[in-house]
């Protein structure tokens, strides 16, 4: 009788000691992300104009506007790009003999059908934030 209350026990433990090791575990998955570095060198013998232009159909600061502002930023010839989403302004500092007024429009729009460029003057100094 001992040894088969003996052989129960050591059952019943090895019983529960695999049915707890089945339980499902979150999947993790590691995802690697590598922030691309753009190492232009910027011609110091090209002739660099300012663009301002209203983008239209952005719904959010983060999405919207820092994906167009990467998206320009990345572009052969641009010097600086800004997006703000606040007054739905961007800023683009770009080469000329590389960059029209046609390959911006296009990269914003290209980025999402829901963007359009309005307005798109060439000037002399950005305009500063609104002071409220």
């Amino acid at each position: 009788m001992k040894n088969l209350k003996n052989i129960l026990v050591i059952v019943i433990l090895t019983i529960t000691a695999f049915n707890c090791k089945n339980e499902t575990q979150p999947e993790i998955k590691t995802v690697e992300t590598a922030t691309e570095v753009k190492n232009v060198e910027l011609d110091p013998n090209a002739t660099y104009a300012k663009a301002e232009f209203k983008i239209e159909g952005m719904t959010c600061a983060m999405g919207c506007a820092k994906t167009i502002e990467k998206k320009m930023a990345k572009m052969e010839g641009v010097k600086s790009a800004t997006v703000d989403f606040e007054r739905e302004l961007a800023m683009v500092e770009y080469d000329e003999a590389k960059v029209t007024h046609e390959s911006l429009k296009n990269t914003v729009t290209g980025v999402s059908d829901t963007y359009s460029v309005k307005n798109m003057n060439t000037v002399e100094h950005f305009s500063k934030a609104e002071k409220q």
